[in-house]
């Protein structure tokens, strides 16, 4: 185990369990022991604290003989010594070596990252339901769709897609809802319908119930309802409009 015990400290991750990220350049090689998990979460885009996911903040010729790169020579090729941020641009521009096993678990935890979106977004154009879980999975299966662990789900979704349409009818739509709330259940829902959508045509009516329209993605109509439902005890009405 590469250990450094004048800058390991609680809270970061273990050298056993962490992978090493390297990026090489004009013949120096540069690694960091990092979360896989990080690494996973960064490409995606995601803003974390990755200070608490780093085994060291060291970079290195080579992590796991625990050979460090000076400072001076860190500032010269990355504009600053900052083993934080350098180890952000290495994970982002360079490679990641993972065992099997993380890789499996990378790849499967990607996979339900991507079949959720797809279900969250997409409907049947033919009915103008939303599929599913189930069915996507089962459709990826049968398509033998490969996930990359390491490539942002958004960015491998719609390749995803066309490999799943002539097995699927499936489209990424929005539609719009017509929302009516007795006025007494307007506080409980409003929090959850502005997180589902954008909502627009707000209204009060005579009898004190509020209306309004509603775009959400084609997936979530499901989610709306069964939400709706169980906020106002079945009091509130939604409709698809055109």
């Amino acid at each position: 185990m590469v250990k450094d015990a004048g800058r390991d400290r609680p809270g970061h991750r273990e050298a056993d369990d962490a992978v090493v990220a390297r990026w090489e350049h004009e013949g120096s090689r540069f690694e960091v022991l990092v979360d896989p998990t990080a690494v996973q979460e960064i490409r995606d885009g995601k803003s974390i604290d990755l200070r608490e996911r780093l085994s060291s903040e060291h970079v290195y010729r080579d992590a796991r003989k625990g050979d460090k790169i000076s400072e001076e020579y860190l500032q010269k090729v990355f504009h600053t010594a900052d083993a934080v941020e350098i180890a952000r641009q290495i994970i982002q521009k360079g490679e990641v070596q993972v065992t099997i096993e993380q890789r499996r678990q990378l790849q499967a935890a990607k996979h339900r990252q991507i079949v959720a979106l797809i279900a969250r977004n997409a409907m049947n154009p033919q009915t103008g339901a939303p599929h599913p879980p189930s069915r996507i999975e089962a459709a990826m299966e049968e398509a033998k769709v490969h996930v990359d662990p390491f490539r942002p789900a958004d960015a491998q979704v719609q390749e995803i897609l066309t490999k799943l349409r002539p097995l699927l009818p499936i489209r990424f739509d929005t539609v719009r809802m017509k929302l009516r709330v007795p006025g007494q259940h307007y506080p409980h829902v409003i929090g959850e319908l502005k997180g589902l959508g954008k909502l627009s045509e707000e209204a009060w009516g005579s009898d004190g119930s509020w209306s309004a329209f509603l775009e959400i993605p084609a997936g979530l109509q499901t989610e709306l309802l069964e939400k709706l439902n169980a906020r106002t005890k079945g009091a509130a009405e939604a409709a698809r409009v055109k």
